[in-house]
């Protein structure tokens, strides 16, 4: 089945994929496949049908927070639920551990163990196929939108990295709002060799223009990072791409890091921004201080301290832009540093992946500014979990006092990264085995509305 799939879609489009899946499933005994995506947003899941404008047409909607196709969305698990003759089951759909939606499956019966095996393939080649075909549709894009977007949004996500990564060593999971207008803000990352290359750019003001100036920061900073350049000549290269097209008139805070994965040695430059935040043991927080140089295209010509901070497997690191902190409820009222880490730290020790409690945090800011944003909000988790193999730190890379930590990948890796993997111990993990749910009506049952905003409520 998953061989033929591959071949048949190889010379199809967005549109085709919803009856090339449900075509090929048949052909296996797996019935009625439907893909579900999810909004930008992570509201709502939406079913591509490969009819209309937006490949939608038609489609059913689900609510993330009210249905089991959701909760299957937001713990990265499948679940089985008995309907009237048969067996229905959802399967997250994943890119890599970046949440893409869900795979609907029904089956005649309790599935065996090579059924469930085919229903995880496939759910796995599904995610494949849409980010091999998204990036060329317009399809997929409006259906992935409930609003329309501003011009400076569509340069910014066009921009982006997926907004979840892990391996091993390492989980980085990001978000950004307001999703649909978000003009200054940016974040990136990147995996080369050992190292793990973290930023957060912050430009002034919100418009298009503030959207150009983080554009060029974040393009400069990839430009100096493939070609070998130092976290130093990194920033000078930002601040000179910046003066020569705006002359002094924009400018950009940031925090510029490398993460050593083997020996877990932090290096970073402040550029006028908020400090990092590291969070040890699941409870414990400081203020990563560091001497910050002046905002990137300013040129005050104060000097760039390359910081440096040894972290243990376990440590997060949170980047993150001042939106998150500064939302203000009816009364004045900041969302606040504190609020803003013992949300991430609560939600972490109770167990849900590293882009679940991202979800939810933005959720709770704009539920305290009364569900719009003033400003952009961004942030960045980096959990670093140790090196799988003992390596000998770079000479003079140390923390004076401090000493390399090697240790073996922390257990539960894969749960907080949003992974199910059914040959998981199930110790930490997300589960290790088919979730069941209820039969009746319940919140986790409830079926999606229309495309409309009444889907949204609730």
């Amino acid at each position: 089945m998953l061989h033929a799939l591959l071949r048949a879609s190889h010379l199809s489009a967005f549109e085709e994929t919803p009856a090339l899946v449900a075509r090929h499933a048949g052909e296996a005994g797996l019935h009625r496949a439907r893909i579900y995506v999810a909004d930008i947003q992570e509201l709502v899941l939406r079913e591509v049908t490969g009819q209309g404008l937006d490949s939608g047409e038609g489609g059913r909607e689900l609510r993330v927070d009210a249905t089991l196709a959701g909760r299957a969305f937001r713990d990265g698990q499948p679940y089985s639920t008995p309907a009237p003759g048969l067996m229905e089951h959802w399967l997250p759909v994943l890119d890599g551990t970046e949440r893409l939606g869900v795979l609907r499956i029904d089956t005649d019966d309790e599935p065996d163990e090579p059924t469930r095996a085919a229903m995880e393939g496939l759910a796995s080649l599904v995610g494949l196929l849409l980010v091999s075909k998204r990036h060329h549709s317009d399809s997929y894009a409006r259906l992935t939108r409930v609003s329309p977007m501003s011009v400076s949004a569509e340069m910014q996500w066009t921009l982006m990295p997926p907004r979840t990564f892990a391996n091993r060593r390492v989980t980085i999971a990001a978000t950004m709002e307001p999703a649909y207008a978000t003009a200054g803000d940016a974040f990136d990352y990147a995996l080369a060799g050992h190292t793990a290359h973290l930023a957060v750019f912050d430009a002034m003001g919100h418009d298009t223009s503030a959207g150009l100036t983080a554009n060029l920061a974040m393009a400069t900073c990839r430009n100096q990072r493939r070609q070998g350049k130092t976290l130093g000549q990194a920033r000078d290269a930002i601040e000179a791409t910046l003066l020569e097209q705006f002359a002094h008139s924009r400018y950009a805070t940031a925090v510029l890091a490398d993460l050593d994965l083997d020996t877990g040695l932090l290096t970073w430059i402040n550029c006028g921004h908020h400090p990092p935040v590291l969070i040890r043991g699941r409870r414990w927080t400081t203020h990563l201080a560091c001497t910050p140089t002046h905002p990137l295209g300013t040129d005050l010509g104060l000097p760039a301290t390359l910081c440096r901070e040894q972290l243990e497997p376990g440590d997060q690191l949170l980047l993150y832009t001042d939106g998150i902190i500064e939302a203000r409820d009816a009364q004045g009222r900041e969302f606040g540093r504190d609020r803003f880490v013992d949300f991430v730290i609560r939600h972490q020790a109770d167990g849900l992946p590293a882009p679940e409690t991202l979800r939810r945090l933005v959720r709770a800011v704009l539920e305290h500014h009364d569900g719009h944003l003033n400003d952009d909000a961004t942030v960045l988790l980096c959990e670093w979990h140790g090196s799988p193999e003992a390596a000998a730190p770079a000479e003079n890379q140390e923390t004076p006092g401090s000493e390399a930590v090697h240790r073996p990948a922390a257990d539960g890796v894969r749960a907080r990264a949003g992974i199910w993997d059914a040959s998981a111990d199930t110790k930490g993990t997300t589960g290790g085995a088919w979730r069941k749910a209820g039969s009746g009506a319940g919140a986790d049952a409830v079926p999606g509305g229309g495309r409309s905003a009444a889907g949204l409520a609730g």
